[in-house]
């Protein structure tokens, strides 16, 4: 499997593209925002040969979810996520506006609701949906065991974790869901988050000082 990284729109969100032999690509957070970032990641797929099958949210913080509606419209696919985000999606222009931003579009509806567990296949490759509530009330990691990767969207980071200052957030949660369902994962996994650079599961439990 090959994996593409891209860093999107004003906050520096990963998107990432995975892809194998078959040419059936998965894109998780297509954060694109601007025209130039929209034609980036449409290019990447046509000159590559690409078909996307999925488009995974780790969750619906609007950072992650501006290029919902451009890929649907791109590629025909609607995205799939845990829908106990969804009023973040919903009210997206008046929480961008808190930011100084300016966000016009209506995000569409989650095609496919992902619950703790669930998994997405493309090519030879299995993708499992692990539920990490505390950042967010609806957080999904996306584990693809036969690759060694983790996809951590925002509960996880290099040497951090992410913020629960928000009014659905909470810390503790967020705590018990990383040690319960990220560090139980074998040490070698690589880490990779929805903001940074990755790391591995290793690494953070010796060295993360949220969870030692």
């Amino acid at each position: 499997m090959e994996l593409k990284r891209f860093i999107f729109n004003p906050v520096d969100v990963n998107c990432y593209i995975l892809w194998n032999e078959s040419k059936e690509a998965v894109i998780i957070d297509g954060a694109v925002l601007f025209d130039e970032e929209k034609e980036e990641l449409k290019n990447f797929i046509k000159n590559n040969g690409l078909t996307v099958k999925y488009h995974l949210n780790t969750h619906l913080h609007f950072d992650h979810i501006f290029g919902n509606p451009f890929i649907e419209q791109a590629f025909g696919i609607k995205s799939a996520a845990n829908d106990k985000d969804w009023p973040w999606a919903e009210t997206i222009g008046e929480r961008v506006a808190r930011f100084g931003l300016k966000y016009n579009e209506k995000i569409p509806a989650i095609g496919s609701v992902l619950h703790d567990g669930d998994t997405v296949t493309f090519g030879n490759n299995v993708i499992k949906a692990l539920h990490v509530p505390g950042h967010s009330p609806g957080s999904l990691a996306y584990y693809v065991a036969e690759e060694n990767m983790l996809f951590s969207g925002d509960a996880l980071f290099r040497g951090s974790i992410g913020r629960t200052d928000f009014a659905d957030a909470d810390y503790d949660t967020l705590i018990s869901s990383i040690k319960e369902k990220l560090l139980s994962l074998p040490d070698a996994t690589l880490v990779f988050p929805g903001h940074g650079d990755h790391t591995t599961i290793g690494f953070e439990k010796q060295y993360n000082r949220f969870l030692l």
